[in-house]
Formats: C-alpha cells, structure tokens, sequence
C-alpha cells in the first residue's frame, strides 16, 4: 500500500513538470497561483517618456566645526556652491529644507537645519561619482565636520 502511494505521488509529480511549461513558459510557478496576477506592464504613457533613473543628494549642514551655527547668509552661499556643482554635474538640481537629528555621547537630541540638494541623473559613471564625493569632501573641510553625508540612489554614505 505504501508504494502504490509512493509511486502515484511520483507519478503526479512527474505529470506537474510535464504539465506546467504548456501554462506558462515564463513563470511555471503561475499555474499554482490562486489569484489572478496582473497582465505585464502593457504600453502606457510613460513608456515612451524620457527619463532619468538615478538620484544624487548631499546633505548641507548649517553648522561649523560640528556645533557652531552658520548665518543663513553663508548656509545659502553653502547651499548655492551644492546646486552649482550638481547643475554642472547633472544639469540640473534641487534644495529641500529639512532638519536634521543625532544623539550625542551625553544622551541628548542634536538638532540642526540642514538642506537637502539632489539631482537626478540618466546614468553615473565614475568620474561623476568621484567629482560628487572630492565635493563632499571638500564640504566637509569648508565646514569642519566630521563626515559629510551623501546619498546616491538610496543609499547614504557618511564622507570622511
């Protein structure tokens, strides 16, 4: 009795891979769905938009030496020095203002405005990326901070 069963559940096994392509050469794993899955992205209006697929951000502090607040005059001219590089880079860029927040040693909420300047971009190639963090570096010794922050497409690294 055990090895009738034992060859009948082989036996569907075997018709399952048999079975299973003539549903769908693409993803056999769909005849085992039990609902219905969207039809693939058929032609829509965006399809033939151009388009750009990355995203750059560097994030401007308003401080000096890590603590010490800069005037908004000079946090502007900070922020402006960003969106100059990025249009020359990029072609283009834009600044959001935010704020910004860690916990220092001592247990205690820091805060302090920062802007976010970002551009999208078509492709980046190395020598985008490294004109973006030789600026970030150069950012982070203008304004005495430890690490400047800087983000490319969802990722954040911290420039030393």
């Amino acid at each position: 009795m055990r090895r009738k069963w034992m060859v009948g559940l082989f036996c569907m096994c075997m018709a399952a891979l048999l079975i299973l392509p003539l549903y769908s050469a693409a993803n056999p794993l769909q005849a085992f769905a039990t609902e219905a899955q969207p039809p693939e992205k058929a032609n829509n209006a965006l399809q033939s938009q151009f388009h750009l697929g990355h995203v750059v951000k560097i994030y401007v502090p308003s401080t000096m030496n890590g603590s010490t607040p800069v005037t908004d005059e000079v946090h502007a001219q900070f922020v402006d020095q960003a969106l100059t590089k990025f249009s020359d880079l990029f072609g283009g860029g834009t600044a959001i203002a935010g704020t910004g927040a860690w916990v220092d040693e001592d247990k205690k909420l820091i805060k302090e405005k920062v802007t976010i300047v970002y551009s999208f971009a078509e492709k980046l190639d190395n020598q985008s990326l490294n004109e973006v963090v030789a600026y970030a570096k150069q950012l982070k010794k203008d304004m005495t901070q430890s690490s400047v922050s800087l983000e490319v497409d969802g990722k954040m690294y911290f420039i030393e």
